[in-house]
């Protein structure tokens, strides 16, 4: 999959994806991150992006030529799909990152000072996307954040690509509890049946621990998803612990 992220700040994505999973998933090709400085488009000869906004207000607004020749440099692929991060968008969440996943090509586009021209999201067609309903300075955090989320939703990517199967919200509930060495620490033991080799009791109590877990932590996404089409094994949970629930 190719990320094309349209910033000011290119050295700031570039950077932080040169640890870790990112690391790995670009040095084994599963992922490509490709970065668009909008200032090397910009037709001003002082490399200025932005401008005052029509009817007056503070801050400045991302001016359109720049943005626009950016994006159309950038090579489109026939799986593409275009994202603009801002405020006033959807708010990103797990079923969008496995949405985005399907795609061969995410191009990003991030902010900067108070926001866009409007018409640039006009013409891109861009959605609108968030990270949560707070303000930043500008996209990259949010563009990192959003490359994360989905390159570990791609074939390969983890290793084991069962991982990212048992992750928090990754079917709308949070992640069980989990435990490793050494079996009692001040006081606290690791649960029996994880030690018991009982692979399905271990299974049946790690998924009733996630609905505990997300009960008691979100009850608003619990509530959704007690009210979706609930698997046999999960029903068979439910009425088996139904003084839980």
């Amino acid at each position: 999959m190719r990320f094309d992220v349209l910033t000011l700040f290119p050295e700031f994505i570039l950077g932080a994806c040169n640890y870790s999973i990112i690391k790995r998933a670009l040095n084994k090709k599963f992922i490509n991150i490709n970065v668009v400085n909008p200032r090397d488009y910009t037709n001003d000869k002082h490399k200025k992006v932005d401008d005052t906004p029509y009817g007056g207000g503070a801050g400045m607004l991302l001016m359109c030529q720049p943005y626009i020749d950016a994006y159309n440099a950038v090579d489109k692929m026939g799986n593409s799909k275009t994202i603009i991060l801002s405020p006033k968008g959807k708010v990103f969440n797990q079923e969008m990152a496995k949405e985005f996943s399907i795609y061969e090509q995410l191009i990003i586009i991030c902010g900067h000072y108070e926001g866009f021209d409007e018409r640039i999201i006009e013409i891109t067609q861009a959605e609108e996307v968030s990270i949560g309903d707070f303000v930043l300075t500008g996209g990259e955090l949010p563009a990192l954040s959003i490359i994360d989320s989905v390159s570990r939703l791609l074939k390969g990517v983890l290793g084991d690509d069962e991982s990212s199967e048992f992750d928090s919200h990754y079917d709308g509930l949070l992640e069980y509890p989990h435990y490793t060495k050494p079996r009692k620490y001040e006081g606290l033991e690791v649960p029996e049946v994880l030690l018991s080799g009982n692979h399905e009791k271990i299974k049946e109590w790690r998924r009733l621990q996630q609905f505990i877990v997300t009960k008691n932590k979100r009850p608003d996404l619990f509530e959704k998803f007690i009210n979706s089409e609930l698997t046999l094994f999960d029903k068979k949970i439910i009425e088996k612990n139904s003084q839980l629930f």
